[in-house]
């Protein structure tokens, strides 16, 4: 989708923003023209505006006036004053695109006037390198031609997925805060072999190798992650003496409970 002619708009200027910006001028959807930034923080716009050749400013209301697309991208508690700010503030009626966990599309609907466009989205931070995973939904005045401008967006920074809704909580707990649990099982992985002696570095490229090997082989064979495991564990081999510690240790219960933890405090986060 080419979106040269369209006039975007970053509310926040933080890393979920950056990556972003990047993504789409260098997939070439966006040029730098038509492509504005703002934050409160003067380092931040100085150094989006040097690295990208986009337009950079601390004006909310100036920089939507005639937007056609804008991506809030600010922290959900500052979300409510951000929004008041800008209600009204459009000549015409963009796209509004939220990327603030825990904020429905009726909440941010309401606060821009009751009729507003909007896409809420879920990325996570592997967009940073360009292997993001986003899930999205659209508001009530969302049309089709939204959700697909949206997925331009998110997908010049990895892969999207359309969704309800009524999940998104669930999404959140998934691959919102996913990459976490898996750099947590590298750190412990890490640990573990400089216990045996290998040494950290060593460790540390060899753990992130076997990741993004694993995820690859899920991706690229579409095989399901059991098969995998399977084909993995010879019986009576040192794959399953590893893995008969784990299941032992409830490693797959503990993993339903941390991410149903996730999905609850994100039901906080929406006063739900």
């Amino acid at each position: 989708m080419n979106l040269k002619n369209k006039q975007i708009v970053f509310i926040g200027a933080g890393n979920m923003a950056e990556a972003l910006v990047a993504g789409i001028l260098r997939a070439g959807i966006a040029v730098p023209e038509s492509v504005r930034v703002t934050d409160v923080r003067a380092d931040r716009r100085e150094h989006v505006e040097g690295q990208y050749g986009v337009s950079a400013g601390a004006d909310n209301r100036a920089a939507v006036r005639d937007a056609d697309i804008v991506v809030l991208s600010v922290k959900p508690q500052i979300m409510g004053e951000v929004l008041e700010e800008l209600k009204g503030a459009a000549s015409g009626n963009p796209l509004f695109i939220s990327i603030a966990a825990g904020l429905s599309t009726r909440h941010i609907e309401q606060a821009l006037g009751g009729t507003a466009r909007v896409v809420r989205v879920m990325p996570n931070m592997p967009a940073l390198v360009g292997c993001g995973a986003a899930a999205l939904c659209g508001g009530a005045h969302a049309a089709d031609e939204d959700l697909a401008v949206t997925e331009a967006l998110l997908g010049a920074v990895g892969i999207t997925a359309r969704v309800e809704e009524r999940v998104m909580d669930a999404v959140t707990a998934l691959s919102g805060s996913g990459p976490a649990y898996v750099f947590y099982l590298m750190e412990a992985m890490q640990n573990a072999a400089s216990r045996m002696g290998l040494d950290s570095e060593t460790a540390k490229r060899l753990a992130a190798a076997t990741v993004e090997g694993a995820a690859r082989a899920v991706r690229e064979t579409g095989l399901p992650p059991e098969e995998l495991r399977r084909r993995v564990t010879s019986p009576g081999g040192t794959t399953e003496a590893a893995l008969k510690v784990l299941s032992g240790g409830k490693f797959v219960e503990t993993m339903i409970e941390a991410m149903e933890a996730a999905r609850r405090r994100a039901e906080e986060m929406s006063g739900r």
